[in-house]
């Protein structure tokens, strides 16, 4: 069968990252540029490879894929959620956060099957991605042509340009909290400055420390607030009132769509795997454990303070500060600093493919050609400074096509000949009723998001954000600050 074939086919060009994991290669071993079998590690990185840089910096195993998964998926829409549960009501949240995690993890793993049978076609053909990373728009180029790949270009590199955009935002808005010594312009200001030394990190491949560090942070943050908010209790005649208006409650619905939208780096998080073959249900795991950071704490945080949450899109504003709240909002600030990278990566490979440096051995020579990619997100940032509402226009006008949308259509797209079905790599999983079962999945993915995601949750959101022009302008210096005494 093909998908007995597979292993041969698209492993073969792993077992020096193999060998590279399990000690028993030296100079040779992974690449800081992409995992997918090549041996200039140490050149790029400008030196051999010790164990510990090994331990920390070289990372392709399943369990790296899972904690780039799992950190990169929730970080400060973490902030948001009691947000959304107050526009949509706690029955909402919890129905449309476990309904959309489930989505998310169905069209990641329609992105990991196109990612392998593409992968495997090229390597058919004698193609080297020694020196080079895949990415989206290269698998729907491979695998149906320019329009798919014009298509998955722009929607990949806007959503991930608005989601660098919003971390910055974040920033912002969390370091605020503890310091009030300067407004939230400024402060996206200084934390630009700090996010573009991302341009320095080479690949996904080299994120092995930090998305297993940046785990640990969303999990703190996500149990403060679920204790904090307990042990606060209700405040003093909070009212549970949504959903109240339409508005509101599909605006809150495209936030929870955003949040399980992170998938949009599955196919450069399976390039950096020694085994992309084995990403299938990395994503649906790494899914299960973020929401046992969402629920409880989206809940927690809305049941305390209710219908305030209106005009709180931060939980950080509402809970009283202590040592704990401050650690919280340090550790927010350094996830949100790893989920920029996340963000930009991506972004880095295409302008560095489009000036002609991403072959290039030299980190200095490919950080300085990224430069220039952070200066519009830091732009963008001081624009629309909108923590909240930005998160669910987003969602509704680019993530319902860049992660659900196009991946179900461009599935459906490629394994429509009979001679793809008989010959794919990988099969339709077992209980999904075959390729039938398949392309009714597929087709309910499409109907959905375009009605509900894009079709309601655009027009919400797009009224929810231009109320926020509207009342604090463009280029506002201080988004919701609570009036200094």
């Amino acid at each position: 069968m093909a998908s007995e074939k597979v292993e041969t086919i698209v492993a073969g060009n792993y077992m020096e990252m193999e060998r590279a994991a399990g000690g028993e290669a030296a100079d040779d071993g992974g690449d800081d540029h992409q995992a997918g079998g090549t041996a200039s590690a140490s050149r790029r990185g400008g030196g051999g490879k010790t164990a510990l840089s090994s331990l920390f910096w070289h990372g392709g195993s399943v369990y790296d894929a899972w904690f780039s998964c799992a950190s990169n998926q929730v970080a400060q829409v973490l902030l948001t959620l009691p947000y959304s549960f107050s526009q949509l009501g706690m029955a909402s949240g919890v129905v449309f956060q476990l309904f959309y995690g489930l989505m998310g993890s169905w069209t990641a793993y329609l992105i990991s099957v196109l990612y392998v049978e593409y992968r495997t076609r090229k390597e058919r053909e004698k193609v080297d991605f020694r020196n080079h990373v895949i990415q989206w728009f290269e698998v729907l180029d491979g695998l149906l042509g320019k329009h798919w790949r014009n298509m998955g270009l722009f929607f990949n590199c806007t959503f991930l340009l608005f989601g660098s955009v919003i971390q910055l935002i974040a920033c912002a808005s969390n370091i605020y909290y503890i310091n009030d010594k300067y407004d939230k312009r400024t402060w996206t200001y200084i934390f630009g400055a700090c996010c573009a030394t991302t341009v320095f990190i080479p690949s996904f491949h080299n994120y092995r420390i930090w998305s297993f560090l940046g785990l640990l942070m969303t999990t703190y943050t996500a149990w403060y607030l679920t204790i904090a908010a307990i042990a606060h209790g209700q405040v003093e005649g909070v009212t549970h009132s949504g959903p109240t208006k339409m508005v509101l409650y599909f605006t809150g619905a495209t936030n929870i769509l955003y949040t399980f939208g992170g998938h949009a780096v599955t196919v450069e998080i399976m390039h950096a795997m020694w085994k992309p073959q084995k990403f299938k249900l990395i994503y649906l795991a790494a899914t299960l454990y973020v929401l046992t950071l969402t629920l409880p704490s989206a809940a927690a945080v809305y049941w305390a303070f209710g219908d305030a949450l209106l005009d709180h899109s931060n939980a950080f504003s509402l809970l009283p500060r202590s040592g704990f709240r401050d650690a919280a909002v340090v550790l927010m600030l350094v996830h949100q600093f790893i989920t920029f990278g996340f963000a930009c990566t991506p972004l880095y490979f295409v302008w560095e493919k489009l000036v002609g440096v991403h072959e290039a051995r030299g980190v200095a020579l490919r950080a300085a050609a990224r430069l220039p990619v952070v200066l519009p997100i830091w732009f963008l940032a001081v624009v629309f400074p909108f923590f909240g509402p930005i998160n669910s226009t987003v969602g509704s006008l680019l993530v319902s096509f860049t992660v659900y949308i196009v991946p179900a259509l461009a599935h459906m797209a490629t394994f429509a000949p009979a001679a793809a079905r008989e010959n794919a790599v990988e099969r339709p999983p077992r209980g999904v009723g075959g390729w039938p079962g398949m392309f009714a999945a597929n087709c309910f993915v499409v109907a959905w998001v375009l009605v509900v995601g894009f079709g309601f949750g655009g027009w919400a959101s797009t009224v929810n954000f231009v109320r926020q022009v509207d009342t604090f302008g463009l280029f506002a210096k201080c988004y919701q600050c609570p009036p200094k005494h």
